[in-house]
């Protein structure tokens, strides 16, 4: 009696169409199919075919972009031991995820060619999977996996690893540029948080990728302002003094903000910073203008794109709380506003 065959295999038809197409040699055998008959399918001619170590597809025609997504997905989450490690999957994040530019078709970004397109599918799992890439499956490792986002059932990488997994492989600095500034500008994510993606994967070295980052913050920093303008006009408070700088009469220069009401000795100063890990945040250079500043009698509010993106009606109840509380803290300290 073979071992590996289960008493009551389930049939074939019992599978979804969606996942019905592509299986494991594990779940061949589940399903009562033994080795020799899916060896025997596989032949030229015949009606199934291997396309990647241990995966099979049951028709004879090239896959489907779903069907590959799963093939690798399968591949990676089902072949090869893992390493003793602390964090098992039982904590929710899958085994494998798709990224790369893959993953960016996923998002939608117009950018990234149709999956069909691609020679290589990029799959993200941990370092300790003893994988190799094989096939149209290109595995990438991560000492600690990301949070995955479903699309369409596919378990797939946040935009800023998956821009970071596909910049790795590119060298066209117009596409590399096009992907950036799309993930800012369709509202995928903020400069920031991409740049900080970057770093981590040690692109930063590369000119090309340098070059096209500071198109990146400076696409992030308009985006920002506009929509700064927005909820000030939006949420009916006072009109401020618009990208000013500020210094004291005959004194030194203490720094620019984006908005400043004088009246109230408020500022507003959006904070697009990509700070790199050894940045002891309580010393920046934000920090140490802000600090100068309420030194003067002058508070600063502190913006970040993302949440003028999101939630700028919080955005806005800070900034006006700020302004109502200007009585409370007395006259600050006289300063000249110099456009910038």
């Amino acid at each position: 009696m073979n071992h590996d065959t289960p008493l009551s295999p389930l049939p074939l038809q019992h599978l979804s169409d969606s996942h019905r197409r592509v299986l494991t040699t594990r779940q061949l055998r589940e399903h009562g199919v033994p080795a020799a008959e899916t060896t025997e399918r596989c032949r030229p001619g015949g009606s199934w075919q291997q396309v990647l170590p241990g995966i099979y597809l049951l028709h004879p025609g090239p896959p489907t972009s779903e069907e590959r997504l799963h093939a690798v997905l399968l591949y990676a989450s089902h072949r090869g031991p893992t390493v003793p490690r602390q964090g098992s999957p039982s904590d929710g994040t899958p085994e494998a995820m798709i990224t790369g530019l893959a993953a960016l078709a996923l998002h939608g970004f117009n950018e990234a060619p149709p999956l069909l397109a691609l020679d290589r599918i990029e799959v993200l799992v941990a370092r300790t999977r003893r994988l190799r890439s094989t096939g149209f499956a290109r595995i990438v490792r991560a000492a600690e996996l990301p949070a995955s986002q479903e699309i369409t059932g596919v378990p797939t990488a946040p935009v800023p690893r998956a821009l970071a997994d596909a910049i790795g492989v590119l060298t066209d600095a117009s596409t590399v540029r096009r992907l950036l500034t799309e993930a800012v500008r369709s509202g995928h994510c903020e400069a920031p948080t991409v740049v900080r993606e970057l770093s981590r994967a040690r692109l930063l070295t590369r000119p090309h990728v340098v070059d096209a980052v500071e198109t990146l913050l400076a696409e992030g920093r308009a985006l920002a302002e506009q929509r700064l303008y927005a909820m000030v006009c939006e949420h009916g408070l006072p009109e401020p003094l618009w990208n000013v700088d500020l210094r004291l009469p005959g004194g030194p220069h203490l720094g620019g903000v984006d908005a400043f009401w004088p009246e109230y000795g408020v500022a507003v100063e959006i904070d697009t910073r990509a700070p790199r890990p050894e940045e002891d945040p309580l010393h920046s250079a934000f920090d140490h203008k802000r600090e100068h500043l309420e030194r003067l009698g002058i508070t600063v509010v502190r913006a970040l794109p993302r949440t003028l993106r999101e939630v700028p009606e919080q955005q806005a109840a800070v900034v006006r709380t700020a302004l109502m509380a200007a009585p409370d803290r007395g006259p600050s300290t006289y300063v000249v506003v110099l456009p910038r």
